[in-house]
Order: C-alpha cells, then structure tokens, then sequence
C-alpha cells in the first residue's frame, strides 16, 4: 500500500512538483543549460557527479520545501545518492517535506504510427522493490505523441496503464506520462484521441486502484477537466514540455485541477556560476512563479 501521509499530501495540498530525472540521454543538455560544457567533464561518472551536485544544490536550497514543491521525481542515480550523508528520499521527505518519485522507464523505441512507446522494462519489479524500500511513493514514465495517429496514441496509452498496474502491484503510486509534443503539427487532434484513450482505461481500473497523470498542457484550456475529476486520479500534473518557464506557467494558470511538474522550466535560470545567495534566490523566485501558476487560475 502507498504510504498514507504521502498520498494525502499528493492528492489534496497546494504546490506542483519538481521533476530531478534528467537521464544519461538528457543529462548533457540540461548540464549545458547550467553553464557546465561538456569540455567540462570527461565520462559518465563526472558527468553524473556533477549534475547530482546540481540536484542536491536545488533540494537544499531554503525555498525547496513541501510548502510549495509536494514531490521531486528523481533519476535512479539521484535516488542511490545522498544529501549531506543521508539517503535522497528519506532527505527530502523527512527534512523537506517534499514526496518522492523515480523515473523508471528505459526510453523509447522508434518512432512508429506517429509516437514513441517505451522499451520494455525486464527488471522492473526489483527497480520497484528497490524504490519502495528506500521510500519512494511513486513512478513515473514517459511515452511521447507525435501525431493524431489512433492506433499510435491507443498503443502508448494501453502500455502505460499495463505497467502502472504492474507498479500498482508493488505498492507504488504509477504518474503515466504520455507526452504530446508541443511541435505536433496535429497536437489538438492528439489531445482529443488521448483524453479518450485515458478514459476508457481509467474506467478499466478495478476499484480503488488509481493513477497520476503527467500530460502536455493541451491548447484548449481545461480540456482534460473529465480526467482531473476521474475517481481514480490522485492528480493531474502538466510537464512543460520545451514551453519556457513564462509561457508554461501562462499557459498552465488557465487550466484548473492541473498542477506543475516542470524539469527544465524549473532550473531555466539556474547558473553553476552563482553564489549560493545567487543561486537560492533565483530558485525561490522561479518556485513562487510556478507555484503561482499551479495554485491560482484565471
């Protein structure tokens, strides 16, 4: 079963949450966007090091606490490594406030019949063993839409629900990520093909069994209203997707029941060059902003 405490605070109290999970893919680029090159590091394990003192740096800055920031979705290196000596979920639920998530999807596949389903996950179970025993609450997995394809948007979608119950079964809490790209030249189309597919498989779910969602901020606002009021989501959270920090929040204030979970967006201006006093007041301001936008609609 979910942690009590951890499922109250994540269905009912104000705030968004804080996605940490750059992978190894993505790793560089959001290392880049902090002002370290790759000229800078040589190897993955430097790599790694120095975009976890990026992540340690931003879970221990003073405004990151779970007045505002609810959960961090974490990378499964971030959830093996510490803060000041002490395991990063039990840091940041215990000393923060904040609830936490792993990432645990392996990527995507090619491209086929318009979007990218995941690659299959063999040790899923003992990942989610793992997790749970360090104490995590939840998961999250990202699949990615290109185009209003039906057959396409069905099978990510039927994927996503399969595992979920998979991490169901472990005691997790799944966020299904089926990302619609904001370059779509078909995105509208796609959003109204997903919201469907959602909701039949939502209704699928045996009682008491529930989800989070992660989506695309759509572009008509509160179109997915009906799935952020399905007894079986815990939570409806947007990613921002490659909208800058300003335009997701814009666009995320007009749509009620949906909260932040922003990656990029979040560390937007962020800078390895800062002062600490530099770096914690950029943050705080860039959390008030998206707090802001998750809490008070227009």
């Amino acid at each position: 079963m979910v942690d009590a405490k951890m499922l109250n605070k994540m269905s009912s109290a104000p705030g968004f949450i804080a996605a940490l999970d750059q992978s190894g893919g993505s790793t560089p680029g959001a290392l880049r966007l902090y002002g370290v090159s790759e000229s800078d590091y040589q190897g993955d394990d430097e790599m790694f090091r120095l975009i976890h003192a990026m992540r340690v740096r931003i879970m221990s800055a003073p405004a990151f606490t779970g007045d505002k920031v609810l959960g961090a979705i974490l990378f499964e290196r971030t959830m093996d490594g510490d803060v000041d000596g002490e395991p990063v979920p039990s840091y940041l639920w215990e000393k923060r406030g904040v609830v936490p998530f792993l990432k645990v999807d392996k990527g995507l596949n090619a491209e086929e019949n318009g979007v990218q389903t995941m690659k299959s996950m063999p040790d899923l179970d003992t990942l989610l063993i793992r997790g749970r025993e360090k104490g995590i609450f939840g998961t999250k997995m990202r699949s990615v839409i290109a185009h209003a394809d039906k057959a396409g948007i069905a099978a990510v979608v039927e994927q996503q629900f399969q595992v979920a119950r998979q991490i169901i079964g472990q005691g997790l809490m799944p966020i299904i990520e089926p990302e619609v790209s904001i370059k779509s030249p078909t995105k509208e189309q796609a959003e109204a093909i997903l919201r469907d597919e959602i909701a039949q498989q939502l209704d699928k779910l045996p009682a008491g069994e529930t989800v989070m969602l992660k989506l695309t901020i759509p572009t008509v606002a509160d179109f997915y209203a009906p799935l952020t009021a399905h007894t079986s989501v815990v939570r409806v959270v947007a990613l921002s997707g490659g909208y800058s920090t300003a335009e997701a929040c814009e666009k995320l204030s007009h749509n009620h029941g949906m909260i932040a979970s922003f990656s990029r967006a979040l560390a937007e201006n962020l800078r390895a060059s800062m002062s600490d006093a530099e770096f914690n007041a950029s943050l705080a301001a860039t959390i008030d902003q998206i707090y802001a936008a998750s809490v008070n609609k227009s």
